[in-house]
C-alpha cells in the first residue's frame, strides 16, 4: 500500500512540474553564462626589512625632539623684514582683531579708517604697517586694504602671506 501512496504522490508531483516556466528557467540559468567578472589579484606583500638602528652611523635619537638649526638673526635673511624699524601704533593688535570701517580719498590718496580692539580709530594707507605679523599696507581701495605680510616657518625661513580686509557695512 504505501509503494502505491509513494507511486501515486510522485505522479501527481511530476504533473506540477511542467514545462509552463521552463523558459523563464532557461532564462535565470543562462543569464549569467556570457558575464565573466575579473578580480584584480592581491598587491604583493613585501617582506618585512628589519632596520638596525645604530647611532655610530650619525643619525639623530629617533626618540629626541629636534630644534631646527637656528641661523643667526633667525632664518636665512632672505626677505626677513626691518626689526630695526620702529613699530607703528596698529601693529600691536592681531590683524584679525582690526575692522575697516571707513574709507577717505584726500589729495589724491585712499585712506582707509580701522577700529582697533582699543576703540579708538586709526587712519592708514599704503606703506603703513599693521598686525602683529610685519603687515604692509600695499593698496587701499573704497572696499579693502591689501597687506603683505612675513611670517616665520618651523625652519626660521620668513615667507610672505596676503592678507585683506573688507570694508564692513
Amino acid at each position: 500500500m504505501r509503494l502505491i501512496h509513494l507511486a501515486l504522490v510522485s505522479i501527481l508531483l511530476s504533473g506540477c512540474g511542467g514545462e509552463e516556466f521552463q523558459d523563464l528557467r532557461d532564462f535565470v540559468k543562462n543569464s549569467g553564462a556570457d558575464m565573466r567578472g575579473k578580480i584584480e589579484p592581491p598587491p604583493e606583500v613585501k617582506p618585512y626589512e628589519y632596520f638596525a638602528y645604530n647611532n655610530e652611523k650619525g643619525l639623530p635619537d629617533p626618540y629626541k625632539p629636534r630644534k631646527p638649526e637656528q641661523r643667526p638673526g633667525g632664518g636665512t635673511g632672505i626677505n626677513q623684514p626691518d626689526m630695526e624699524r620702529p613699530k607703528e601704533a596698529l601693529e600691536e593688535f592681531p590683524l584679525e582683531s582690526l575692522k575697516m570701517v571707513g574709507y577717505l580719498y584726500r589729495d589724491k590718496v585712499g585712506y582707509a579708517v580701522i577700529r582697533a580692539t582699543d576703540g579708538k580709530l586709526y587712519r592708514v594707507k599704503a606703506g603703513n604697517h599693521v598686525g602683529i605679523n610685519f603687515g604692509l599696507i600695499k593698496e587701499v581701495t573704497d572696499t579693502e586694504v591689501k597687506i603683505k605680510e612675513m611670517v616665520q616657518d618651523s625652519a626660521g625661513d620668513w615667507t610672505e602671506r596676503m592678507s585683506s580686509l573688507q570694508l564692513i557695512e
